[in-house]
């Protein structure tokens, strides 16, 4: 994949978590900010101050994530976004993790 393929399909995907989150949050009466910097989206839980960061990695061709939890990193295998190290894929992990922080059941959905 070049670089500007590459960028094309990320930018989708920050996309993707960024409303999935807001409607994450709408559902669930979460009070969840989203603010974006080029590529690297911050997810901040307003009740506990806790964030998740989530952004590209060019070089590597990668999506990021920086939670309570640890940090991931996801690659784009057959369609799907997988985490390098146990193959989780990308938005199911967003749920657990925010989940975990927001102390409550949240259902992000690309």
């Amino acid at each position: 994949m070049t670089e500007t393929e590459f960028l094309a399909v990320a930018e989708g995907v920050l996309n993707a978590v960024e409303s999935a989150f807001e409607r994450a949050g709408e559902e669930a009466d979460v009070d969840i900010e989203c603010s974006r910097r080029g590529n690297v989206l911050e997810i901040e839980f307003i009740d506990n101050g806790s964030k998740i960061i989530v952004n590209t990695q060019v070089p590597m061709r990668e999506i990021w994530v920086a939670a309570r939890a640890g940090g991931f990193h996801y690659r784009l295998n057959e369609g799907r976004w997988c985490d390098t190290r146990d193959g989780s894929e990308l938005f199911p992990s967003l749920s657990r993790l925010a989940g975990l922080q927001a102390g409550t059941v949240l259902s992000i959905v690309g």
